[in-house]
């Protein structure tokens, strides 16, 4: 109904289809609480916990990440919100992508800290992985937060110069993502300079994921061949909460590994065709949204303590 009687190439990139994007809000819906309520149990327990965990600190931050991450397409649905607003368009734009892009980095980088932490929690003391258990405290991982911020901040520079407000007089080539948002074309070299960073922390994070998941595969089985060798029931309830920890990050690897895989399929498609219609960008945005939606699912699901709070209400 939106695209009637418009001729204007923004309609190419309206979705005109309300069931598309009630799923869509509603998903954003789901995860904006979901991780919100996760952000803020979290942020409650470390600062009224003086033995918080680690893990407490980087889900603290896997949520906030997310939080932002399921706003930023707020443009996307109230285009005529951010048309009222007094800032110039380009900033705007420009901001939006530059923000979009940092948070998905963290969310890779912060993901990939998770299941690495758990691998090291659950190795035994005899293997050569429980070295490390004493060199991750507080203070490292509050230091790799920061270089996580640092080399995304860097990496996603790109989308300051590239993302400009969309214009129908002179501007050509351009790739429409919203209404008012477009991407200009590239340059080769800086082009090539910014895929081959964003590549190489994407190779180098979601490896150390699968790496560290095969190797919590490889724990869980050995786990479940001692248990069945003891036949000890005692043992097999002391050693389940970690057990549902490790198959819940397990879990948010695959389902974060699954969904990178289709948005780089899109992203990759969209990069070599320089075309972005209404279909692929209702996928990409469902895509993008529903890792940050789930994860929080996952994590609540493997928390005791948010499971006893729950069943309270």
């Amino acid at each position: 109904m939106g695209n009637r009687g418009c001729s204007s190439p923004n309609c190419k990139i309206q979705l005109g289809n309300i069931p598309f994007n009630l799923i869509f809000d509603t998903v954003a819906g789901i995860g904006i609480s979901a991780n919100t309520f996760v952000l803020l149990f979290y942020i409650s327990t470390i600062l009224l916990d003086h033995k918080t965990k680690l893990h407490d600190l980087i889900t603290c931050h896997l949520a906030f990440v997310h939080i932002v991450m399921l706003l930023i397409p707020v443009e996307f649905f109230f285009p005529d919100m951010f048309q009222s607003l007094n800032f110039l368009n380009d900033f705007k734009c420009k901001a939006l992508f530059y923000t979009q892009k940092v948070m998905r980095g963290l969310s890779i980088c912060t993901t990939c800290l998770l299941s690495i932490l758990q691998v090291i929690t659950i190795s035994p003391s005899t293997s050569w992985m429980a070295k490390f258990k004493h060199k991750f405290t507080h203070y490292r991982i509050l230091g790799l937060f920061g270089f996580f911020w640092s080399i995304n901040l860097s990496f996603s520079s790109d989308m300051i110069i590239y993302a400009v407000a969309y214009s129908n007089t002179t501007q050509k080539n351009l790739l429409n993502i919203s209404k008012y948002c477009s991407l200009s074309p590239m340059n080769v070299i800086l082009r090539g300079l910014f895929l081959t960073l964003s590549l190489s922390r994407d190779i180098t994070f979601v490896g150390l994921m699968l790496l560290s998941s095969a190797y919590m595969v490889i724990l869980l089985c050995r786990h479940q061949r001692r248990l069945q060798y003891l036949h000890s029931t005692s043992f097999s309830t002391r050693a389940s909460p970690e057990k549902r920890a490790t198959q819940s990050i397990l879990l948010l690897v695959s389902c974060f590994v699954f969904m990178y895989s289709l948005e780089i399929i899109l992203s990759s498609s969209t990069s070599m065709l320089w075309v972005f219609g209404p279909v692929i960008f209702s996928v990409y945005r469902f895509v993008v949204n529903v890792y940050a939606t789930v994860s929080p699912l996952l994590l609540i699901r493997s928390d005791k303590r948010i499971i006893t709070i729950l069943q309270k209400f």
